[in-house]
């Protein structure tokens, strides 16, 4: 059996769900990153702050603080793409060995003689979606790194040079932060998108949810209130 024959194996919901989930990641993330000037998102509310951290960065004569913040930044990415790894390999190792989880699916719904492929193949996207956050979380660690180089390099005086490096530095720093937060959300729609041993309807359940809380976190969320928070002297 060729590999058409096996995707025609899939029932049209189970179609349905997992284009669903794929479009679901791609337009979550397209508003994130490109929202309204009227309403912008924590990450764009974030990116601003950034610029006015290297602001302030090239005023300060100690930098340590600089310094501790960025290393810090990097943990983070390098603890998230050392767990996608880990994540990835207990993926693959079921795609080998379905059985456990034909198991588990029996628990909660009539899984009845579905195939062995369908059961890989909804793995696969789940593989799909902690790959592409593995290789987020390691281009945002070379980036921030790349910051950090570009801060190193910025003099103590605050000229109009020095003021251009460190500007450099921000952006260095936003893209890094955006490719983290990618990773981020690609990480929440694989725990989603495990919903799919439960069915079509699970994972269509499951990708609604996902997608309702990070649009919540990024467009209705109290920390966003107190980021937008104007000074009352």
């Amino acid at each position: 059996m060729n590999l058409i024959e096996h995707l025609l194996l899939l029932e049209p919901l189970d179609w349905i769900a997992g284009i669903a989930v794929l479009l679901a990641w791609a337009g979550i993330g397209w508003r994130i990153e490109h929202p309204s000037s009227k309403r912008p998102s924590v990450s764009v509310i974030m990116a601003d702050y950034r610029r006015l951290w290297m602001i302030e960065f090239l005023r300060r004569d100690n930098r340590i603080f600089d310094a501790q913040m960025i290393g810090h930044l990097r943990q983070g990415t390098s603890f998230f793409a050392s767990t996608s790894i880990l994540a990835i390999g207990g993926v693959l190792a079921l795609v080998g060995n379905v059985d456990p989880l034909r198991g588990v699916a029996e628990e909660f719904t009539d899984i009845g003689s579905t195939p062995e492929f369908i059961w890989q193949l909804k793995l696969l996207l789940v593989s799909f979606f902690l790959v592409f956050a593995f290789l987020r979380f390691v281009w945002a660690h070379r980036l921030f790194g790349y910051a950090a180089v570009v801060m190193g390099a910025v003099g103590p005086l605050a000229d109009a040079r020095e003021e251009h490096k460190a500007l450099q530095a921000a952006d260095l720093n936003i893209r890094a932060s955006t490719n983290f937060t990618r990773g981020l959300r690609s990480m929440y729609f694989a725990l989603g998108t495990l919903a799919w041993i439960g069915g079509a309807g699970a994972l269509l359940v499951a990708t609604t949810a996902v997608t309702f809380v990070l649009w919540r976190r990024e467009f209705n969320s109290v920390p966003r209130e107190i980021l937008l928070r104007k000074f009352e002297g």
